[in-house]
């Protein structure tokens, strides 16, 4: 492991991919940051913006761009892998071949693997060596990357279970306005910040309906205890999920105008199909994928999210969105105490 960090490659320039680039980058570390894209290298290597995925955000000269996943790990002190969930499995394949030792990984992806269900650090373990396993990291926090990259102020949270190498990056990351808070629970801090994605698209509807505050407060509070009963079955903490991780990332997605997911959401509540949205996308709305994975977790572990079920319902089995609505407002009676 690095007894320095001083030069980091970032998998995937998307916009968090490129504004972890940047911070980075105004730290003075030597950051070489791969994407799929030629346009995108060509774009951040000329003119030093990335006019595809963070508009009108100028970047750093120490940051440099390639389209060569080796040149992007080699002879780097980490790594911060941040491409999409749903092809995260495919881009750490071709990786591994060029990873000859342990390498620390800060996992900054927040999804689940629609297929198999598992989450990133599972993936990650399927495709690098077992000898990396111990040096797998995840970031994850209310963390919209449009303002990060402004320098406003950002929290997060980086969790893994080498506490020293984690107390490392914390302060390899960390500046007066980039604060990290250091955890232990990578199963609950990417549970939390994958789910937030799905319960957004959920809060979109809701305000896509007009239904009002009370409405929207009222999901974001129920989505939270099906996000808490589903960690507790797959062992996090429940308490991670009252952190930056959990209810901080929950409420700024399902509030906020920059939120992705919570615009699908909103477009889904008024009546335009989700074909129609996604084809209109240049970016990833991570939730879409994630609802199918939180579904087959929630039955894997015999949980009942019916929220979860209910988004599912409305993307893919075309369920109008006011009687998934009114089929959560209708059941039966329940007691708050201990989620239930």
């Amino acid at each position: 492991m690095p007894t320095t960090i001083n030069k980091i490659g970032v998998i995937g320039a998307g916009a968090w991919g490129t504004a972890l680039s940047k911070h980075l980058a105004e730290k003075g570390l030597e950051v070489r940051l791969w994407a799929y894209e030629h346009d995108v290298v060509n774009a951040i290597n000329t003119s030093h913006e990335n006019p595809v995925f963070l508009k009108d955000v100028p970047l750093p000269s120490n940051l440099t761009a390639t389209s060569s996943l080796v040149d992007a790990v080699n002879g780097c002190d980490g790594v911060v892998l941040a491409v999409p969930s749903h092809i995260t499995r495919s881009v750490l394949h071709q990786l591994a071949p060029y990873i000859s030792e342990p390498l620390p990984f800060v996992c900054a992806t927040k999804g689940i693997e629609e297929t198999t269900a598992k989450l990133m650090t599972q993936v990650m373990e399927d495709e690098l060596s077992p000898s990396m396993h111990r040096s797998f990291m995840v970031l994850s926090g209310p963390s919209f990357a449009s303002e990060f990259s402004m320098r406003k102020p950002t929290a997060v949270c980086l969790a893994g279970s080498d506490e020293q190498l984690v107390r490392q990056f914390q302060g390899a990351l960390m500046t007066p306005v980039f604060r990290v808070y250091a955890d232990t629970d990578v199963i609950g801090v990417q549970l939390g910040g994958a789910l937030k994605n799905v319960m957004a698209l959920a809060a979109g509807v809701i305000d896509g309906l007009a239904l009002g505050l009370n409405a929207r407060a009222a999901l974001i509070t129920r989505g939270l205890a099906e996000i808490i009963r589903l960690g507790a079955a797959m062992g996090a903490d429940p308490r991670t999920f009252y952190g930056l991780s959990g209810v901080g990332d929950l409420v700024l997605t399902c509030t906020g105008t920059l939120s992705r997911n919570h615009s699908v959401g909103v477009r889904l509540g008024q009546g335009e199909k989700l074909e129609a949205i996604l084809a209109g996308m240049q970016a990833v709305a991570e939730g879409v994928r994630t609802a199918r994975a939180a579904l087959i977790l929630a039955r894997r572990y015999q949980i009942d999210m019916p929220i979860i079920q209910e988004i599912n319902a409305v993307l893919y089995d075309d369920k109008s969105c006011r009687k998934a609505v009114t089929d959560l407002m209708e059941r039966d009676a329940k007691s708050e105490k201990g989620w239930t």
